[in-house]
């Protein structure tokens, strides 16, 4: 006879892992540290990538203003305020992004939990069943 609790049961948590689960499940088997520093390293990685990007932008934009003002300009103040800048936009990046990839791997676990319940849940009753 079948159980019409026990398959909407496996239809849900099938539905969890072939959708939004695959990510979670790939995400949980990190510890929570190890996660965070892989998750915050990428993420400075691609802030200096970004930094490099605006920089060059916006020199090329107005390259002809830069050109004149090159000259004109202490080169070493320039880049003191260039470095400063970059300090503050890795730092603020990087503090976001700790952040960010803390709620992920806290509500991931959350739903992990859940998944897990239900799991459990399912095996009682095959073992109810026997």
């Amino acid at each position: 006879m079948l159980n019409h609790e026990r398959i909407r049961l496996m239809t849900h948590m099938a539905a969890y892992e072939a959708g939004v689960g695959k990510k979670d499940i790939s995400i949980s088997e990190y510890f929570r540290g190890d996660y965070l520093s892989f998750q915050v390293w990428k993420s400075a990685i691609y802030g200096i990538l970004g930094f490099a990007i605006i920089v060059a932008l916006n020199v090329l934009y107005d390259f002809n203003t830069f050109l004149t003002d090159f000259y004109k300009m202490d080169i070493l103040e320039y880049f003191k305020d260039m470095a400063v800048k970059f300090g503050v936009f890795i730092a603020i990046y990087v503090v976001v992004s700790y952040f960010i990839y803390a709620y992920r791997y806290y509500r991931v676990r959350k739903q992990l939990d859940t998944y897990l319940r239900l799991l459990n849940e399912l095996y009682g009753m095959y073992a109810n069943e026997k």
